[in-house]
């Protein structure tokens, strides 16, 4: 026995063994790619592929909406069904419109908000009807009692089930798209999209039973329609998405509390969903209060709690601006931005004032017009192949001082999460990337932020600006000139005399060249490739994690935030306050 293993032993080919002076001889018999007889095996990568879980998803919710639609349509007929859907539609956009106001600040992904009211208006309204459907009927078999049993289930299923269902968009998107969901605006936000989709899909029903009623009865359109329509769609359009948004209240305070207040982020939207399901319930048996109870109800608890909660959403974006206020002048102080920018920065209307004046100097600067409301000046005649590039190069401009905006708001965000601890160990190269995408940008965008920081009165200058001169030309499109060799104040990008970017940060410019001598061309994108393979900057800014020990009481000494402290304005503009930004 022991001869025969012996054999076989000696019968089995010698493992090649591995020597240095062998390795190159090894790998070169090594066929290439296009010639493998064996390749890698993907064991559970699946799911990881971005497209197959996109394509996943809304397959899913389009079945369901084929679904809701075929059993709303079965309920109400093709008119009613017909009739419902035109007018279901009708407050749709004004609550969208509403709600993406309220996220102007730092705007959402449109994929998010999509998401969110396809779930709505197809996922949850399928989960509710069944659901509620099957429990009335199993009640009223149970009791005996079809009256008490449509009672309950409006009081008692319908609210749990429905604002479950609701709930469940946004605890994915907290889950799976968590950059994204920042604090109580996201929340506030992705929430009423999603009852704003439920409360589409319920009104088609309503509206369609309510039109067959009336063509049973003779009544035409004029009753029991009108009537529903005015309760459901004019008096409280607002009803479904208060709510959920109570849900989207306590996931919001949950994404901007620390990691290890883990009891909070699991309680609060706990509780903002029983806190929705209460709500909806009271809402639901106001019929059973009287014949007045509608009215009580409307009147004493909906309006007030409507009123609240949007207190509270205007309140949280204002909060939003001021975190712009307070926390971007760290990185003017390191030289990043310019003194007025973080003033423009934290006021929307400063905002839309620079893409605005970004638009109007590009397209002026293109097609060779001169200043504006310069008397007796008259334009020279341009051709409509030129007036075509200077529109286009002026929405181009507009369109990179958003861009500007947008980063500038994530770094401010970015910031607040790390004194408050929720940034994540990429917190460096995070705030890196936004630095280089505004770095690529602030020729473009920090002469119009400068400008309207003025304009708007958020900077007062201490002298008078010099008369307009005539118009000398585009000299190049990162500093914008319109008035000649004169500014509004002596240079749009810095206000205060003196240029705060002498030497780029951090002694060298990155990448091994000067990328930021040239500005980025119009219509293209300006950063390609991956700018952080290997050390962008001759001295890393972050040789540890820079926000390790908060509150900020010792930064690193190697930080670019040479000024941690709240921004305090110049002393030659003592009537600028931060506190009383809008």
């Amino acid at each position: 026995m022991s001869d025969g293993s012996v054999q076989q032993r000696q019968s089995q080919p010698a493992v090649p063994v591995l020597e240095q002076q062998r390795v190159g001889e090894i790998l070169a018999a090594v066929p290439e790619r296009g010639q493998w007889r064996y390749r890698p095996r993907r064991v559970g990568m699946l799911w990881r592929s971005r497209t197959l879980r996109v394509v996943a998803v809304f397959t899913v919710l389009a079945l369901c909406g084929l679904v809701i639609l075929a059993l709303v349509r079965d309920q109400t007929g093709t008119q009613g069904f017909l009739v419902g859907l035109g007018l279901a539609v009708l407050p749709v956009p004004l609550l969208m419109t509403a709600f993406r106001w309220l996220d102007r600040v730092e705007p959402g992904p449109w994929r998010n908000m999509l998401f969110a009211f396809a779930w709505g208006a197809c996922a949850a309204a399928l989960v509710a009807i069944l659901a509620n459907s099957f429990a009335t009927r199993w009640i009223a078999t149970a009791t005996a009692d079809p009256g008490g049993a449509d009672t309950l289930g409006a009081t008692v299923i319908a609210p749990v089930v429905e604002e479950s269902a609701k709930a469940a968009a946004v605890l994915l998107l907290f889950l799976f798209r968590r950059r994204d969901f920042n604090g109580i605006v996201d929340g506030v936000v992705v929430a009423g999209f999603a009852a704003t989709g439920f409360a589409f899909t319920e009104n088609i029903l309503y509206l369609g039973n309510a039109f067959g009623e009336d063509q049973q009865m003779g009544s035409g359109f004029a009753s029991v329609t009108v009537a529903t329509f005015f309760v459901r769609a004019v008096m409280s359009p607002f009803a479904h998405p208060l709510f959920t948004v109570m849900t989207g209240i306590g996931f919001g305070i949950a994404a901007s509390s620390a990691h290890h207040q883990r009891f909070r982020r699991i309680a609060l939207p706990l509780l903002g969903l029983v806190l929705a399901m209460g709500m909806h319930a009271v809402w639901n048996g106001s019929s059973t209060f009287g014949p007045y109870g509608f009215y009580a109800v409307y009147g004493v608890f909906m309006v007030p709690a409507f009123g609240l909660v949007t207190w509270l959403a205007i309140w949280s974006r204002r909060r939003e601006l001021r975190t712009l206020a307070v926390e971007l002048p760290a990185y003017a102080a390191a030289g990043w931005l310019s003194p007025a920018e973080p003033l423009a920065l934290s006021s929307m209307r400063a905002r839309g004032r620079a893409r605005d004046t970004a638009r109007r100097w590009r397209a002026t600067a293109v097609g060779g017009g001169g200043p504006y409301g310069h008397r007796g000046y008259a334009p020279a005649p341009i051709t409509a192949q030129a007036r075509a590039q200077a529109k286009a190069q002026g929405k181009a401009a507009a369109r990179t001082v958003a861009e500007y905006e947008s980063f500038a708001t994530s770094l401010a965000f970015l910031r607040r999460q790390a004194r408050r601890g929720t940034a994540g160990p990429d917190l460096a190269e995070r705030e890196l990337e936004l630095l280089h995408h505004l770095w690529q940008r602030r020729e473009v965008a920090g002469p119009a932020l400068a400008y309207a920081a003025q304009a708007t009165r958020r900077l007062r200058p201490r002298f008078t600006p010099p008369a307009p001169q005539p118009y000398g030309g585009y000299q190049g499109h990162g500093t914008y000139q319109p008035y000649g060799s004169h500014a509004p104040h002596p240079h749009p990008t810095y206000p205060y005399g003196q240029a705060p970017y002498g030497q780029p940060p951090y002694g060298q410019a990155p990448y091994g060249q000067a990328p930021y001598g040239q500005p980025p061309a119009y219509g293209q994108p300006p950063y390609t490739g991956q700018p952080y393979a290997s050390q962008p900057y001759a001295q890393p800014p972050y040789a540890q994690p820079p926000y390790a020990q908060p509150p900020y009481a010792q930064p690193p000494s190697d930080a670019p935030l040479h000024n941690p402290a709240p921004y305090s304005p110049p002393d030659q503009y003592p009537d600028q306050c931060p506190d009383q930004y809008t």
